[in-house]
């Protein structure tokens, strides 16, 4: 991944260009070879509720659990909203009834930590961590309800596993696990509500999200109904029972058929590659092909310094060069938005500038869709971009 140097010591421009360029952090890349003509259309302009546009949800469902090897007692329900609206369903529905602990190290958690402090009230001890780091998750109280993202898609961090949560837990563990399922192995037994959506690691459509429940959670619902007005499209039960045609491909309200093939064509293409061990194998790959360049490279850093703590999709970098360093925020952002738009403007690279309120900095997604080897032709054209627009 070396770029060669020009007369006057700065990169060349490379020769060799990513054959995808497609690196943002969600939507994510379209699967190796996708095309619009590989997606089966017969549900197209049917009702979602007729018996063929049931079965393609079904099925929707059933490659999920496969693929995530999600157990059989989980329930996984194909929910309107993304990732957001899936997470908003659980907090909604399920909090109240004892004290809730909300972690917080990027973006998203602090978005949860506003939801549940500011909008449901509810009694709640905050953790929190800047960019780069992870709360003390040896504090966490396994009484309280504990809401967390998995992998801060924003800041690069991810929990190391799951042996910090309580197998005895008393509360439950409700986790945004957007950008961490389909690259990371989830401890099923350890968690109580799964969040997720189509348009991260797999690179489907967005506004659609998946919510997997444990008989645990469904013990909540079923006992516990919230003081505060429920939304339709929040509603998981009736006269106190789970509607469990939520949870068999009854969707609350219409999804896009279209999106609905979208994933059912990734979900396949990650069958073919092995399910999850071969989907985690990809994103391992890319990500260390990325991390060999960021060892050799001196203006750049890993955002998430320790090691065991990096994300392997979501993958997060400072900018570390003296020069840009000294400069105000406000500078620092403005180079990165040059740095990203000259990218852009080569058709090498897409969306690879850092998340708008995080530190300034580059975001490189290395889920599974991508290709190791688009990831290797990535690091030159990084060195190149910089090269124009470093101070100096």
């Amino acid at each position: 991944m070396e770029p060669t140097a020009s007369a006057s010591g700065a990169p060349a421009r490379p020769a060799l260009r990513p054959a995808r360029p497609h690196f943002s952090s969600g939507p994510c890349a379209k699967r190796p070879g996708w095309t619009a003509g590989a997606l089966d259309t017969a549900a197209l302009g049917r009702s979602h509720r007729s018996a063929l546009g049931k079965s393609r949800l079904g099925l929707a469902i059933d490659l999920t659990r496969e693929v995530l090897e999600i157990p059989d007692g989980h329930r996984i329900g194909i929910v309107p909203g993304s990732d957001t609206g899936a997470v908003e369903m659980a907090l909604w529905s399920m909090l109240g009834p004892r004290e809730v602990s909300v972690l917080a190290w990027e973006s998203f958690g602090a978005g949860w930590v506003s939801d549940v402090v500011k909008q449901l009230r509810v009694e709640a001890t905050v953790m929190e961590a800047p960019y780069g780091a992870l709360p003390d998750l040896g504090a966490v109280d396994w009484s309280t309800d504990v809401v967390f993202t998995w992998n801060g898609t924003t800041s690069g961090v991810r929990v190391p596993d799951g042996d910090w949560i309580a197998p005895d837990r008393e509360g439950l563990a409700i986790c945004d696990a957007t950008s961490a399922v389909f690259a990371t192995r989830m401890p099923w037994d350890r968690l109580d509500v799964v969040t997720f959506s189509w348009q991260k690691a797999l690179g489907g459509e967005g506004a659609h999200g998946m919510l997997v429940l444990s008989p645990r959670a469904v013990e909540r619902l079923e006992s516990y109904a919230p003081p505060w007005p429920l939304p339709k499209v929040f509603r998981m039960t009736k006269g106190g029972k789970l509607i469990e045609g939520v949870f068999a491909g009854e969707t609350i309200n219409t999804p896009s058929m279209l999106c609905v093939e979208d994933y059912l064509d990734a979900l396949e293409w990650a069958r073919s590659v092995g399910g999850l061990d071969g989907l985690i194998a990809r994103s391992d790959a890319n990500a260390a092909a990325l991390d060999a360049w960021v060892r050799t490279t001196p203006w750049v850093e890993h955002l998430a310094r320790d090691p065991a703590t990096r994300s392997t999709t979501s993958v997060c970098l400072a900018i570390a060069d003296p020069a840009v360093a000294a400069l105000e925020p406000a500078g620092q952002a403005a180079l990165v938005k040059a740095l990203a738009g000259i990218l852009e403007r080569e058709g090498v690279a897409f969306d690879v500038a850092g998340y708008r309120d995080a530190p300034p900095g580059l975001r490189v997604w290395c889920g599974a869709t991508v290709d190791a080897a688009d990831v290797d032709a990535l690091g030159p054209w990084l060195d190149w971009a910089f090269a124009q627009v470093a101070p100096g």
